[in-house]
């Protein structure tokens, strides 16, 4: 369980003072997945590394009583000197897995081939993106952060693996994912809710949420 407890957050942009949320309460319950959906700028990124205890809040409570994931994308704890393989063996010591394991699985999923030996830094965009999504699917948290979805990769084999696997991970975890579409919430969501202003309208359904979105767009 993820739960915020008259959490506010927000940010001076220089000109004005940006709300992400205002006293905002509400929770994420294991085998819940939810989908919130917020136009660009609302502070989609935010709410998630909040959930993560990347972000603080500025006021308010956020408890968490299940192992939540670090964001998809998140490259934070990847050091870009060091190749794929280095990373993957050191994420692995962190969490007490097998280093093994972890490194044979991101291999396989990402399928970077020779680039895997080589320095992060040296990967494009979506090289990056590969290699994080195979790093967060080889560690089984209760709950999954996205934000905005599978990374864009043109590389069918991946997204058929990473999809496939995703699916997998979802029968027996929770996701919460962050969008400004609905269309990428409706593959793994049975709740949703609408980031507006400052507060988080909560719904049982997509299609009610969508009606609100929609509405207020």
């Amino acid at each position: 369980m993820i739960e915020f407890q008259g959490v506010s957050k927000s940010f001076w942009t220089g000109t004005q003072r940006k709300v992400i949320l205002d006293r905002a309460s509400f929770r994420v319950d294991l085998g819940r997945s939810l989908g919130i959906l917020a136009p660009n700028g609302a502070g989609k990124t935010t709410i998630i590394n909040m959930m993560a205890g990347l972000e603080k809040p500025d006021e308010g409570v956020i408890r968490k009583t299940s192992r939540v994931s670090f964001p998809l994308g998140f490259m934070g704890g990847v050091n870009g000197k060091q190749s794929a393989k280095e990373n993957c063996r050191y994420i692995a010591r962190l969490y007490g897995l097998d280093p093994d394991y972890v490194e044979s699985f991101c291999r396989w999923v990402c399928g970077l081939g020779e680039y895997f030996d080589m320095p992060i830094s040296t990967y494009s965009s979506g090289m990056r993106s590969r290699f994080s999504f195979s790093l967060l699917l080889s560690i089984e948290f209760d709950i999954y952060l996205i934000d905005e979805g599978m990374p864009a990769a043109s590389d069918v084999e991946f997204n058929r693996k990473a999809g496939n696997l995703l699916k997998e991970r979802l029968q027996n975890a929770t996701v919460v994912i962050v969008s400004h579409s609905p269309q990428t919430l409706q593959k793994f969501c049975d709740s949703a809710a609408v980031l507006r202003n400052g507060r988080l309208y909560q719904f049982d359904t997509l299609e009610e949420a969508k009606r609100l979105y929609d509405y207020t767009a």
